[in-house]
């Protein structure tokens, strides 16, 4: 079961590092735009930022990502010095 969990959570560290990654692919701020900023507005803001399109593609370039490395570790393609338990 916690081997369960230690994927989970690797696949999650994962996923957020590829969001970040996809967050400005795509995006058009308020400045190239050339459209004036008001109230206070940031002028580098994306006009439409798609984030529910960037979470799955950051979902599914993750798993490829996670998939990749798990194949890695499980036919021990790198070696990896085993790390002690506690």
């Amino acid at each position: 079961m916690t081997t369960f969990f230690n994927l989970f959570f690797i696949y999650l560290i994962v996923w957020w590092t590829v969001l970040f990654a996809v967050l400005p692919l795509g995006t058009t701020s308020y400045a190239e735009a050339g459209i004036e900023v008001k109230d206070g507005g940031d002028p580098g803001a994306p006009i439409d930022p798609k984030l529910g399109r960037k979470a799955l593609t950051t979902t599914w370039v993750s798993a490829i990502v996670f998939a990749i490395g798990w194949l890695v570790w499980h036919f021990n393609l790198i070696h990896l010095p085993s790390l002690p338990s506690v």
